[in-house]
């Protein structure tokens, strides 16, 4: 049995945890994704912006009064890539498991 091939993107620890939240909740402000995954504001960054740039998320910048706010939202494309990662993932739990 062949496995699928797991998205690299998404193989990362911070960015399958930031898509993790997303697919609960569709979106989140940045200090929260922050907050629950442990993740210095520089790497959270660097990490939002590869999930952005493969268009699996969209970033919006706006303000609560006078300070920024940061918001990512799961796009329908992240979210078919997440599916697909976790039944990639379930496949290769599978053969382990028939061991």
């Amino acid at each position: 049995m062949a496995f699928q091939p797991l998205d690299p993107l998404l193989h990362a620890e911070l960015r399958l945890a930031v898509m993790s939240l997303l697919i609960a909740d569709e979106e989140a402000e940045f200090p929260y994704i922050k907050e629950q995954t442990g993740a210095t504001a520089g790497n959270l960054s660097v990490q939002i912006d590869k999930l952005s740039s493969a268009g699996y998320i969209k970033v919006k910048k706006t303000f609560k009064g006078k300070r920024p706010c940061t918001i990512c939202r799961i796009t329908a494309k992240g979210q078919k890539a997440f599916t697909a990662y976790v039944e990639a993932l379930k496949g290769y739990l599978e053969i382990k498991n028939k061991d």
